[in-house]
């Protein structure tokens, strides 16, 4: 395997890195760096996909017909890894990422001509309605009810951990349309406007939200928000072959680009602060072995994404190793914030509650030790969560040991 970058290779890396430069400016760095989880405000985010979409990027793992880019996976590596090496907002939004691909698969032709532009050039914010007060792994058990009322489907119930649903202009969401004796078979899928009559959002407040914080996620009620049936992707009742499909996207995502992105700025704090025996964190010799052992999961996980890419461009569907990326990767995540965490030491020790703030002056408060340490205890308690999002890390077990072991 030649693991050299051509000419061409190194050409367009130079493009990427030029772009960046130019497009991701000041403001978005800013904010970017000083998020507990790399995200920045819903202005800064349509700012920053609407210039990747005039320059033709936005969307590399979208087919052409659509406005994709048409890239090779050498060239999708590169454009993934110096995004994350230069801590640039993600593309994967969940318009772009998830309900794109399940329109294209299952949508009808009007579906596809009203969503699909609108989402590629961000004129259009979603947000995702799976999870329900009860229903979170078990996501057969969700009971938001849709009843059939002529050309309109009518909902009550409600969800919960959606995120960004107070930026969101429509939501894909799964629906209960008939009670079977097998809880799959009675869910369908639908796309609603989030301004439809009836629909209130309700901020669910972590320990860093409102009233000065980024506030991420809530939980949004529906009382009798009618949904016209042509909102329905594919058939009725089919929603779960639907949502299944939808979380190959959401779960089998390329984790190395930005872990590795994350582990440069763990040797970078450990390369200032000092350990209990006085030397550079870097330098003693136990941080140093964790290090290296998380460096090698990552580079372990980066051979396995680009080996599971290329067959993904070949068409090759990705099934449970879905489950196995979300699996590695969500766990390599945390173990990064746990080395930033020990390596930033006392320092990570002082509350901040909204490090935006500081930069927007709304406050004059002088902030505890060096600039990067607000972020590192913040990052370390938001990162639990990736274990359990997108199904937790035990049912990807589970998958797996079905799908693959055949147990």
């Amino acid at each position: 395997m030649d693991l050299d970058f051509t000419p061409d290779d190194l050409a367009f890396r130079e493009e990427v890195r030029a772009f960046i430069a130019q497009a991701f400016d000041d403001d978005m760095r800013a904010h970017a760096a000083q998020s507990k989880n790399a995200h920045i405000d819903k202005a800064g985010q349509v700012r920053w996909l609407k210039r990747l979409h005039e320059k033709g990027w936005i969307a590399p793992d979208w087919p052409t017909e659509y406005g994709g880019t048409g890239w090779g996976l050498t060239q999708k590596y590169i454009f993934d890894m110096e995004m994350a090496l230069a801590g640039a907002p993600s593309t994967s939004n969940m318009g772009l990422r998830m309900c794109a691909p399940v329109v294209m698969a299952f949508g009808t032709p009007e579906q596809k001509a009203q969503h699909l532009p609108k989402i590629l050039s961000t004129d259009v914010w979603w947000c995702q309605g799976y999870s329900e007060p009860g229903s979170g792994s078990d996501l057969a058990s969700l009971a938001l009810k849709a009843e059939r009322d002529g050309d309109d489907y009518v909902l009550n119930g409600s969800k919960t951990w959606t995120t960004y649903a107070q930026w969101a202009d429509w939501m894909f969401c799964l629906v209960r349309t008939s009670n079977e004796p097998i809880r799959q078979m009675g869910i369908s899928f639908l796309l609603l406007d989030m301004k439809s009559p009836g629909i209130t959002i309700s901020p669910i407040v972590t320990l860093d939200g409102p009233p000065e914080g980024d506030q991420e996620i809530n939980q949004v009620f529906f009382d009798n928000v009618r949904v016209p049936v042509a909102n329905r992707i594919g058939e009725e009742g089919q929603g779960w072959t639907y949502a299944k499909y939808l979380l190959q996207f959401e779960r089998g995502n390329a984790y190395a680009p930005g872990l590795t992105h994350q582990l440069a700025k763990v040797r970078k704090i450990a390369g200032v602060e000092r350990s209990d025996a006085g030397q550079r964190m870097l330098d003693d010799p136990d941080f140093r072995r964790k290090l290296a052992e998380i460096e090698i999961k990552v580079e372990a996980l980066n051979a396995t994404e680009l080996r599971v890419f290329s067959g993904r461009a070949n068409g090759e569907a990705m099934g449970a190793v879905s489950s196995m990326l979300k699996l590695e990767g969500s766990q390599a995540q945390q173990a990064i914030t746990e080395l930033a965490l020990e390596a930033a030491g006392i320092y990570a020790q002082p509350f901040v509650r909204d490090t935006w703030a500081e930069i927007e002056g709304r406050t004059n408060e002088q902030r505890a030790g060096p600039e990067y340490a607000a972020t590192v205890a913040p990052m370390y308690f938001n990162y639990r969560k990736t274990s359990i999002y997108a199904g937790s890390n035990e049912i990807q077990h589970n998958i797996m040991a079905k799908m693959v072991l055949g147990l």
